[in-house]
Formats: structure tokens, sequence, C-alpha cells
């Protein structure tokens, strides 16, 4: 080992282990990040932590990796969360509405996920079916048991942990929903829209559904006017990150829509990469540059593209073609990402339009 890394134990002996371990085990695929990991363990060990700390690290990252197995063989398909009151009597027509909108979002091409319980989660999965859900249950001394759509199905995981949960919840989502329900269901929806105000998990949609003629988030999006926007802790652009309806139809054209043309966006050190569906044509790049020159770093700063990428199985399905655009943004401060975009090229075999920005924006 000539050089030792930025992130180390501090000690060439152990970090030739490391790198022997890393060797051995045939890690190619990042094994710099793998490298770190193993750092991380041997650094929290030398911290002496408490041993009930020990076991939540432990199980936390057992529950992330099993997790992420059970959804990698589906990394190809969208998927939508559904929240909701693990109480409502099927009787009901906001069960009734659950049952119908999980069986509408199938039929469309999605997999649905659910808590895995009873009442609103039961409706949808069962609306689903078994073979286009999957389940994160949470382990409870009461209320939670898995609903008989999911249970002993192998999409069925288990959480100790509420945080790890929702991680997945939020990481494996194209679309968020969200039916009348408790405490759980608040604090799932602000989790979720607090995470998109902020940047901090990618653009998705969210919808708000209640029973045809239902008030209930009609009357949550009132109260978040009359104390949230009023008093000025958020602003009136923020009702924007989500859709309200008590139609499911409405429900499933806000998701459809919002993936017509777009596909992705990343930030590639400095600038931001949309992927779309097709390619943007130069009089819309113009209205663009025109409608955000505000934020852009100068007039040239937007440009379209295609660019090469291999043809992959594991394609976001059923809104995305094996042709795809890219438009992209330079954000002077973004956090940049370590991973290297597709270089755009002019004879690409599988062209994927891109819009390429510079932008003085948080994105």
């Amino acid at each position: 080992m000539s050089q030792r890394p930025p992130y180390s134990t501090g000690r060439n002996d152990i970090e030739q282990k490391i790198d022997d371990l890393i060797q051995a085990w045939d890690i190619h695929s990042d094994p710099g990040l793998f490298r770190e990991m193993l750092v991380t363990i041997l650094k929290f060990a030398e911290d002496k932590p408490h041993p009930k700390d020990i076991k939540l690290f432990n199980r936390a990252l057992k529950e992330m990796r099993y997790a992420n197995r059970v959804f990698q063989p589906y990394e190809g398909v969208r998927k939508i969360s559904i929240f909701g009151s693990a109480r409502t009597p099927e009787t009901t027509s906001e069960y009734q509405t659950a049952e119908a909108f999980g069986r509408l979002m199938m039929e469309s091409g999605y997999m649905v996920i659910t808590g895995g319980g009873h009442g609103i989660m039961g409706a949808a999965q069962a609306g689903a079916g078994r073979e286009r859900s999957f389940a994160l249950n949470i382990q409870l001394p009461f209320e939670q048991h898995p609903n008989s759509t999911i249970a002993g199905d192998p999409k069925l995981i288990n959480f100790r942990y509420f945080f790890t949960r929702k991680l997945n919840f939020v990481k494996n989502s194209d679309a968020i929903a969200l039916l009348p329900g408790g405490f759980g269901t608040m604090d799932e929806g602000f989790e979720a829209i607090t995470l998109l105000q902020t940047g901090k998990a990618p653009l998705v949609p969210v919808v708000l559904i209640d029973a045809p003629g239902g008030n209930f988030w009609r009357t949550f999006a009132q109260y978040l006017r009359d104390h949230l926007l009023n008093d000025g802790l958020i602003s009136a652009e923020d009702f924007h990150l989500f859709k309200l309806t008590d139609n499911i139809n409405e429900a499933r054209k806000e998701i459809l829509n919002f993936y017509y043309n777009f596909h992705s966006y990343r930030y590639v050190h400095d600038e931001l990469v949309i992927r779309t569906q097709r390619e943007i044509p130069p009089a819309a790049v113009s209205r663009l540059v025109d409608d955000f020159q505000d934020i852009l770093t100068d007039t040239n700063s937007l440009r379209t593209c295609s660019f090469s990428r291999k043809k992959s199985t594991n394609q976001k399905s059923p809104t995305s073609p094996d042709s795809a655009s890219s438009s992209t943004v330079k954000t002077t401060d973004a956090s940049a990402s370590s991973s290297t975009a597709s270089t755009c090229s002019n004879s690409s075999p599988e062209p994927t339009p891109s819009v390429i920005t510079r932008s003085n924006a948080t994105w």
C-alpha cells in the first residue's frame, strides 16, 4: 500500500489488512466506499460505545442491507408508497377508496408499497395484489400484524426501527399517496414533504387522497394555510409539493403526468443533469432560459444533449423508454456527486436527451 487513504484507521498495518480483505472478498464495485464502511466500524469499536449503541448500529445496518436485497430485483419497476390508518374498517368509503386506488396503480404498471398492516394498508395491498406488493412492517406490541394479502410473502420486510423503515419507504418510492390516518400517517407524510422541500430526497409526486366527498385532507390543508402559511412558517410555493384530491383517477393522472417526460435528475459535480423521456425542442429550451434566467448563471448555461448509455434490464417502467433525454443545470452551491455522468455525444447508439444547466439556485 503506497499511500494511506484520506479516511483511514491511522495504522498502516490495519490499512493493508483492509485492502487485502476487500481484494479477497472480490469487491470490484465501489471498493473505496466499502473500505470506508469497514474503517467506520473499526473507528466505532475504538470509541468504546455502550452495548445498546452497538446493538442499534448492528441491527440498523442489517435491516438496511436485507431490505436492499429484497428491493434490488425490482429496481426497474416504478413503485408507489401508500400510507393510511391501520384502524380503518372495511365498510368505510376510505377503505374502499384505498383498495380501488391500489388496483388502479397496479393496472398502471406500478408496484405498491405499504406498511403491511390492516386498514388502509391492507386495502391498498388487496387492490394491488400479492405479486405487485411490498410491505414494510414495523414490529410493535400491538396493532401491526401483516395483512392476509402479503403475509408470508418474501417481499414482506420486518423492521425493528422506524428510521430504517422510513428510509426504505422514501428510497424506493417513485410516488407517495396518503389517505386518512393517525400519527403514523402524519409522520410519514410530513417526513416525505420535508425531504422534498429541503432537497434531501429526489422530487416525486405526492398525492393526498380523500374518499369521495371527504374533507380529511382538505381540513388538513386549510390548517396549513391558516397557521403555518399565515404565520410565515412555510411558503405558498410549498403547496406545490403535493396534490389534494378526492378522485383516484385524478390522483393517478397527477402521478403519470409527472413522469410523462421527466425521468430523473442528479448532480454531477456542479451541474444538475435532468434526464427526460424525449428530446426537448430548441424553442422550448429558449423558453426555459427566458423563464428561469433569474437563477441561471448565464444564458448559455442551459443546454440539451444526448449521451450514450448501456441498455439496462433495470429500466424504470412503465414510463421509461430505451431512449431518454437529459438536461443539466449547473449550481454553485450544490453537493457534488462523486459519480461520473455519461458524456454528451451526438453519435450515441441509444440517445438519452439531457438538459445541462448552470444556476445559482439550491436544488
